[in-house]
């Protein structure tokens, strides 16, 4: 069967939801190691997580580009990022769903988290037809996410290379068996899911 257009995918567990983020080394590298982001990360700056492990290689290149060389997969507590989720409001105006683009941007403005989607990504990071859920937290959000939220960092750029040299090698059937075991994340219900259907369409 097809995927749904717009579904969030992830690793979860019963009380945690795997997020990515990729980092220069000054940032990365302590906050796997201490499993809390440090003082440098700027918690007064919008920050965004990503539920696919593929989106995130595509956005930072398999942990090649500059300033995204340390790739973290974020353990966050799942009550934080379904209030991050309660809390969002679409990064674009939709006509019809907003009143008008004045309405949109005052419940931007008043929001602290963010609703976008992209096109989810295969192996080798081409666009799918169905789309993959990008958060942005600012504010009180960007602070509860790294100081309440978060239970473990940890450094998987070694998997984005094992995955993305088995890539490069043309075996997609071993880069697949790495990586992480997303599966639809229930929200079923949520008030934002016809909203989240109008998004990016």
């Amino acid at each position: 069967m097809a995927e749904p257009k717009h579904q969030i995918r992830a690793l979860h567990t019963d009380s945690t939801v795997t997020v990515y983020q990729a980092y220069a080394p000054h940032i990365g590298l302590p906050a796997a190691r201490e499993g809390r982001f440090p003082a440098a990360w700027k918690r007064d700056r919008m920050t965004w997580i990503k539920p696919s492990f593929l989106w995130m290689m595509y956005r930072c290149g398999w942990g090649t580009k500059e300033g995204q060389e340390t790739v973290l997969a974020v353990e966050i507590s799942r009550e934080g990022f379904e209030w991050a989720l309660e809390n969002a409001c679409l990064s674009h105006y939709e006509r019809g769903l907003h009143a008008d683009q004045a309405a949109w941007k005052r419940q931007l403005k008043r929001s602290p988290a963010r609703v976008q989607w992209d096109p989810e990504r295969d192996l080798r990071l081409q666009p799918l037809p169905h789309r993959s859920l990008q958060l942005g937290l600012a504010g009180e959000a960007a602070r509860l996410y790294a100081d309440e939220w978060t239970v473990s960092i940890t450094d998987v750029t070694p998997l984005a290379r094992a995955v993305h040299a088995h890539v490069r090698d043309g075996d997609l059937d071993a880069a697949r068996q790495l990586l992480p075991r997303e599966r639809p994340y229930p929200v079923e219900g949520h008030h934002l899911m016809a909203s989240w259907k109008s998004d990016c369409q």
